[in-house]
């Protein structure tokens, strides 16, 4: 698809790529170091992926952990697939983010992805 971002891949750089998917750092990163695996082929949503794509992807993401921890020794990770426009889903290829996530890179992290819904962030 042409009007995909990430299906022309002449505008990526590539840093890790197998038989299935492809990672590449985010053009708009959370954190030093953040990584986009997607799928090579088109599909919108993880939940269409085939079990091969997936089983890629989980490849370029250990892969891209320990490229990340070499180059940038972040404190820790996040792990995130948006799937749908209510869960902020908006480019609608498939996209695995690998967060590095530093020591005092915000207050209080606590609650971590419970975060996407800002109020319930943290426990009561």
């Amino acid at each position: 698809m042409q009007s995909c971002h990430f299906c022309n891949q002449e505008q990526l750089i590539i840093l890790l790529e197998n038989q299935w998917a492809l990672a590449f750092f985010d053009r708009f990163p959370v954190s030093r170091g953040h990584l986009l695996i997607i799928p090579k082929r088109h599909v919108s949503d993880f939940f269409d992926t085939t079990l091969e794509e997936r089983m890629a992807m989980n490849d370029l993401m250990e892969k891209g952990k320990k490229l990340l921890d070499q180059k940038y020794e972040p404190h820790g990770y996040n792990i995130g697939i948006n799937c749908g426009g209510a869960a902020g889903q908006t480019i609608f290829h498939v996209h695995l983010h690998l967060i590095p996530r530093y020591d005092g890179d915000m207050l209080d992290p606590s609650g971590g992805v419970r975060g996407v819904i800002p109020w319930k962030q943290k426990y009561k």
